[in-house]
């Protein structure tokens, strides 16, 4: 056997096996005690929310006061985080597992920012795997928790409404930390929120315009019926004035984003 073939043969199946392995060691995550009633506080966060989210913005869109974060409030916010991370969340319900996650998305996101500010985008990508924590011991980025905790194991598409990347064309932050009791009901809330608004969904006749969200998450939306998956999804969420265009609609899908940070000062539209 020619030494280059053998060569690719034994590189794909370390391959193989190097994903084989990562794939066993993001399932360690897939675990629960449905017996443990305890609840995680999120209080903490909750209050720093309602202190800073703007959510009666003129754009309809809610903003985040970076710029008011006071230092009290901004050492709060990090001690929440290390108490998050101290926890291991497995022990817990798989209901209060996926309100820990959500938050702590939000927060880390939220506490990368407050470090960056003043900046006028968002570069969604470079903050989402450049800020980690360590979690039972694992060591985790903001895109771990997104990409091999809440997708895979939940795969509910509804989670993608409840992560803000603090651009404005990303889901809203709001001013309600995520609990294990009303996860569930606000991501559907969130998810009609987004899809109704301008930079989420924008129909007419000839022209169907969405956020690139629905490109990036195209496989949580159902990627194996094209866009006809999506079609019904935006028909499911949308108001009737939205849903009756968006039913008939047969050309093609454009994409669109706004990395804009989402700080009150940020004008909409441009």
């Amino acid at each position: 056997m020619p030494r280059l073939k053998l060569f690719m043969i034994v590189l794909i199946g370390l391959s193989c096996a190097s994903n084989a392995i990562a794939k066993k060691d993001w399932a360690i995550w897939n675990s629960s005690d449905e017996t443990n009633n305890a609840i995680i506080d999120h209080s903490p966060f909750d209050s720093f929310l309602k202190t800073y989210v703007v959510s009666n913005h003129p754009s309809g869109i809610n903003r985040f006061r970076y710029a008011d974060v006071s230092r009290g409030d901004n050492k709060l916010l990090n001690k929440y985080i290390a108490k998050m991370a101290s926890i291991d969340p497995r022990d817990y319900r798989k209901r209060e597992q996926k309100a820990y996650w959500l938050n702590l998305y939000n927060a880390l996101t939220l506490q990368e920012l407050l470090k960056l500010y003043p900046v006028t985008s968002v570069e969604r990508d470079k903050i989402s795997r450049k800020r980690r924590i360590t979690v039972a011991k694992k060591k985790l980025s903001v895109a771990d928790i997104d990409q091999r905790i809440l997708r895979p194991i939940w795969q509910d598409y509804k989670t993608v409404f409840g992560l803000s990347c603090a651009a404005v064309g990303c889901p809203a932050i709001h001013a309600q930390a995520f609990t294990g009791s009303n996860t569930d009901k606000l991501l559907k809330q969130y998810a009609g929120e987004f899809i109704n608004h301008p930079r989420g969904l924008t129909v007419s006749k000839n022209e169907l315009r969405v956020s690139r969200i629905f490109s990036w998450y195209r496989d949580e939306f159902g990627a194996g019926d094209g866009d006809r998956q999506l079609i019904r999804l935006f028909s499911h969420y949308a108001e009737d004035s939205k849903a009756l265009y968006i039913l008939g609609f047969n050309g093609d899908i454009e994409y669109a984003y706004d990395k804009r940070i989402n700080a009150p000062e940020t004008r909409w539209p441009l």
